[in-house]
């Protein structure tokens, strides 16, 4: 009898779901656009479609094998997360999400499949802008189960570059910084500390958080990346690693059912939910999921 080892990796995803809002109006949010009578017609029917669509990413990803780690930017509050889930009932994940200041409502959050990594900890990391707000820094500690290794995790969406890249540049090195400032404490406890940041930095790839990596620096010039804006590819999504993973491999998935013809400039762009104001429900997000594995 023959006997094959199979050697399951551990994956992570990040990815930029674009607008995953529920159907309900937030009293605090700025969400009409995202309800039955805003703009969007925004209906429980449609935000169940986006939700089955990246449930489908999430599922063609593992390859049968569910992503150890999904951070998600741009998800509204709990309601989608649960529904998220249930789209994906064969896989155990756990959902982490905290509501932060964020004045449209859109948050990062996590999905750990616990059969993988245990989450043993987990907390919003707040960005102070003043009257500005934003989404606060997800912070996780977990362990991955197959090694008994600890895991540090940030899942971040920083400020956008509204009023120009350079006029806004601060308010992403403030978060920044609060990122810094964590990995600093977790590296001082332990030198060879296994860490990812993942998620929308709103910027192209820089080596700029300090002892650590950022792994999409390679993609940075080559019109490669997991978003594309007036024909040009740019890696606003990316992972940060700690020396301990940088054997880890990276890659952006690209496949076909996720992108659409680009009429105006040409070439492929993702498929979004929606175009302007035309919905598209075969559509995922203006982002495409990149993918981290060890």
């Amino acid at each position: 009898m023959w006997h094959y080892l199979c050697i399951l990796l551990f994956t992570v995803v990040s990815y930029n779901v674009e607008n995953l809002f529920d159907n309900r109006h937030d009293s605090l949010k700025n969400d009409y656009e995202y309800t039955a009578d805003g703009d969007r017609h925004w209906s429980y029917q449609r935000m169940e479609n986006k939700c089955e669509n990246i449930a489908k990413v999430i599922c063609i990803i593992g390859e049968g094998t569910p992503p150890a780690i999904v951070g998600l930017c741009e998800v509204e509050n709990d309601r989608c997360l649960q529904m998220l889930c249930q789209k994906m009932p064969i896989y155990p994940y756990k959902p982490i999400h905290f509501e932060s200041e964020d004045e449209r409502g859109v948050d990062v959050a996590m999905l750990c499949d616990t059969t993988q990594f245990f989450p043993m900890d987990a907390a919003p990391l707040h960005v102070d802008l003043g009257e500005d707000k934003t989404r606060d820094i997800l912070f996780v500690k977990g362990v991955e189960l197959a090694s008994k290794d600890t895991l540090f995790c940030f899942v971040c969406h920083l400020p956008s570059m509204l009023g120009g890249k350079a006029a806004s540049e601060w308010k992403r090195q403030k978060a920044k910084s609060v990122i810094q400032n964590k990995i600093d404490s977790l590296l001082l406890d332990d030198s060879n500390a296994r860490i990812v940041v993942m998620g929308d930095m709103n910027c192209g790839p820089e080596d700029d958080i300090h002892q650590m990596t950022n792994r999409m620096l390679v993609w940075a010039n080559a019109n490669v990346g997991s978003h594309r804006y007036n024909g040009i590819w740019t890696c606003l999504d990316q992972f940060y690693v700690s020396q301990a993973l940088l054997n880890a491999s990276v890659r952006i998935f690209d496949a076909d059912f996720l992108l659409c013809e680009d009429t105006k400039f040409l070439g492929k762009k993702p498929r979004r939910t929606f175009v302007g104001f035309n919905y598209d429900r075969f559509g995922y997000s203006d982002h495409l999921p990149i993918v981290l594995s060890w």
